[in-house]
């Protein structure tokens, strides 16, 4: 069998990115069993209550929805088990510094396969305000409005 190439996108977290504002981004592989990759490659998972924490060295994914294999038996996994996340030791003792010293969360913004491998996109974020929300929502439709109005121009629509 030829080996995977590229990236296919499982799952993401849309809700993330409107709810905190994204400092640094981080890659990273996850342990799993092998019902739950099974399950990924049909395209199941959600990551809409998903949140990683550090405890002792370690990064885990909590929340994470991996639904059960349809075809599994017995050794089938627990849907919303915690996962190891796998990371290089001077990544995990940045993060533990930036989530002790400046208040900032660990979401995990998609889910997908690289080259055949399950990763999760971990971002180091701070939570937004409900004004935030509003600014980051009228500076999206500001640009917005601006572009269609270069493509008018350039079609001579103006």
């Amino acid at each position: 069998m030829a080996k995977e190439r590229g990236q296919k996108v499982i799952a993401s977290n849309k809700r993330a990115r409107h709810d905190y504002s994204v400092l640094d981004s981080y890659e990273a592989g996850i342990a799993l069993m092998g019902t739950e990759v099974k399950s990924l490659r049909a395209g199941r998972a959600s990551l809409v209550d998903a949140f990683a924490t550090v405890d002792d060295g370690e990064v885990w994914l909590r929340g994470l929805h991996i639904p059960e294999y349809a075809q599994g038996t017995w050794t089938n996994h627990t849907p919303r088990r915690t996962r190891k996340l796998l990371l290089h030791k001077a990544e995990i003792l940045r993060l533990i510094g930036k989530t002790k010293e400046s208040g900032l969360s660990l979401v995990p913004l998609s889910l997908y396969f690289k080259d055949g491998k399950v990763k999760v996109e971990l971002a180091l974020a701070k939570g937004r305000k409900a004004h935030d929300k509003r600014q980051a929502i009228a500076k999206r439709d500001a640009e917005r409005e601006m572009e269609r109005a270069v493509g008018r121009a350039r079609k001579g629509k103006w």
